[in-house]
């Protein structure tokens, strides 16, 4: 099969182009710019999607499309900007290509969406596609409007289209939230995070990720849904916390400060967010995704958190 990877240079792409490419498959990289050719995918420079009016280009010769590429949370924007400009890169951007690829006889159409479609928190348990959608910020609603524009394509065109809600993301090369809790357990002192224990967080590893997206491509049955996609094994921040430091060989005694004190500190200090974060419970059932394709995680949690300590590691 030939398979058009949009975002092909990013954390999940390269990744993901690399994974096909070794289970036999053929892989157009789309890029932004020009990059060295790596020898075991084609490197297709695909420039500016906001800008770009002829995207039939772009799918031309693909049997498939895995779509990766999008907006993501910026620092300092101006909410006056935001809506539109997520909207613009992550919602018509995804019509548009997925038109173009239903006008070329593309076969599927698999678009990485966010759990930020469902919320940002859990309460009474986890999430499942039988949520009503709560997007509570500009990319999540982006998101959701894609997924929509796909399941209205789907049924004009008859164009395969799965989106697949994802948690935070980590493994080799991780960046972002996840690269500075890495940091921060490689701290040789005491962390105040071992009283956060009532708390339950969905994470999904890059290698269970890969899987996943290989197992739509690959499956005999062509299907139009939304999952939402996760590791499986769901932890309290103080046990993540404590897996990180046990893997990173930092034994060194945590503090136990209650969840409720270190949101009040750092509401005082303006890290409110970053508390609600750590303190705050956002679980996945995955359960559907797993039924429809037959699928189980190749890794599981530790593994993956092995991995990604092993690269961050090794490239300090």
């Amino acid at each position: 099969m030939k398979v058009l990877v949009t975002g092909a240079n990013g954390f999940v792409g390269r990744a993901l182009c690399r994974h096909l490419a070794a289970a036999g498959h053929s892989v157009i990289g789309g890029v932004r710019s020009e990059i060295p050719d790596p020898g075991w995918m084609e490197a297709r420079v695909i420039g500016d999607l906001e800008t770009r009016r002829n995207f039939s280009e772009l799918v031309s010769g693909a049997d498939a499309v895995v779509h990766l590429a999008a907006r993501v949370h910026k620092k300092r924007e101006r909410p006056a900007d935001t809506e539109a400009a997520y909207r613009r890169a992550n919602a018509d951007v995804t019509e548009n290509l997925s038109r173009a690829a239903a006008d070329a006889g593309v076969r599927r159409f698999v678009f990485l969406s966010s759990v930020k479609v469902n919320g940002e928190r859990t309460i009474n348990g986890a999430y499942t596609e039988e949520n009503e959608p709560a997007p509570e910020d500009a990319y999540g609603r982006s998101k959701l409007a894609a997924e929509q524009a796909l399941r209205k394509l789907s049924g004009e065109s008859g164009l395969a289209c799965v989106s697949l809600r994802v948690p935070l993301v980590y493994g080799p090369s991780v960046g972002a939230n996840f690269a500075a809790l890495l940091g921060l357990c490689n701290l040789p002192f005491p962390l105040p995070l071992s009283g956060i224990t009532a708390n339950r967080r969905s994470l999904l590893f890059l290698g269970n990720l890969n899987g996943a997206i290989r197992t739509v491509l690959e499956d005999p049955a062509d299907h139009t849904a939304t999952f939402l996609l996760s590791d499986g094994e769901d932890l309290s921040t103080a046990d993540l916390v404590r897996r990180l430091r046990h893997t990173l060989n930092r034994r060194v005694p945590d503090l136990s400060v209650p969840a409720s004190a270190l949101r009040t500190l750092a509401g005082l200090a303006g890290m409110k967010p970053a508390a609600d974060r750590l303190c705050g419970s956002l679980q996945i059932d995955s359960s559907c995704f797993r039924q429809t394709y037959h699928w189980t995680p190749t890794f599981s949690v530790d593994q993956g958190l092995a991995a990604t300590v092993a690269w961050r590691l090794a490239t300090r």
